[in-house]
């Protein structure tokens, strides 16, 4: 098992993901959230080019631990901390994570695609449950900085796989919008084929729904919220189409350099228009037109398991 039992009150989960790190608390007795940090720590940088993590961003990582820190408190919960595709795929990853360690004392683990899947499926359904959004069969597709992973749930049972395409990958591997959109249909055939394996396996699903910084962004910019305003509450359940991506981005780009990082947040915003592209790209692949958008992600449900 990845996790033992939890022997406090409260836990601190922790998921250092390829692009943002993301804190939690929570209270296992009344299940209620009470904290949470966010921060882009951009953890794949330069990853896709020399497949090492660099000393820049360790700084980076370890200056928003300790911020975290700071803004939520660990002294009194039992913490947490994973990390996912960067570090997976990072040749220096035990080195990197041993000083991290050194220097903020929280120690990470690196889990695979597998669990990475489980323990996201597992807050976003106990999220749609206290939506009142319970849906038999659906797809839940989480793109992140390094990779982007689609789980399948057909009444409970589970089919997922992690794929090599993420945000910041992209980003960095070509040097213009037109260049990723041009090459996503190769760069995303793998998810196609898995796809269209499932599909002829399983029946079609009821329902989509999507995590991570992506689609939470554009989900924002629907509402009329900007970085520093987010609210995870009025986030969770907001829907989108597929029309709305285009709509979006379009709008995205056109705002001044100042105006787009005050929505997106600052060094965000070619990522984000990266990522609607990805988005997009899923949305025709799954041949579906309407999204759920949640914010409950790997932390969550790292949290939430080890509560049980």
């Amino acid at each position: 098992m990845l996790l033992e039992k939890n022997t406090s009150n409260k836990i601190v989960a922790i998921d250092l993901g390829s692009n943002t790190l993301r804190v939690v608390k929570l209270n296992c007795q009344t299940k209620k959230f009470e904290a949470e940090y966010e921060r882009v720590v951009k953890t794949a940088d330069g990853l896709s080019s020399t497949k090492l993590i660099n000393q820049e961003t360790i700084k980076r990582v370890t200056l928003a631990i300790n911020e975290a820190k700071e803004k939520v408190d660990f002294s009194d919960a039992k913490v947490k901390a994973v990390t996912t595709e960067a570090m997976r795929q990072a040749k220096n990853s035990k080195e990197v994570l041993k000083q991290i360690e050194d220097e903020t004392e929280v120690k990470f683990e690196i889990i695979d695609g597998d669990e990475e899947a489980r323990l996201t499926l597992l807050a976003v359904t106990n999220r749609l449950e206290v939506l009142e959004l319970n849906s038999k069969n659906f797809v839940l597709v989480d793109i992140g900085g390094g990779s982007t992973e689609l789980i399948f749930n057909f009444n409970g049972k589970k089919v997922s796989k992690s794929f090599q395409v993420g945000i910041v990958t992209m980003a960095q591997k070509y040097d213009t919008l037109k260049q990723i959109e041009l090459a996503l249909s190769l760069e995303m055939q793998d998810i196609k084929l898995f796809v269209q394996n499932i599909y002829r396996d399983y029946k079609k699903i009821d329902s989509f729904v999507a995590t991570a910084g992506t689609p939470t962004t554009v989900a924002s910019m629907k509402i009329g919220q900007t970085y520093e305003t987010y609210s995870a509450k009025e986030i969770n359940g907001t829907t989108l189409s597929r029309g709305e991506l285009d709509f979006y981005l379009k709008k995205l780009l056109s705002m001044p350099f100042k105006k787009r990082e005050k929505i997106v947040g600052i060094g965000r915003s070619d990522l984000i228009s990266a990522g609607i592209l990805i988005y997009k790209q899923i949305f025709e692949i799954l041949e579906l037109d309407s999204c759920i958008i949640i914010d409950d992600g790997l932390r969550e449900g790292l949290a939430l398991d080890t509560c049980r």
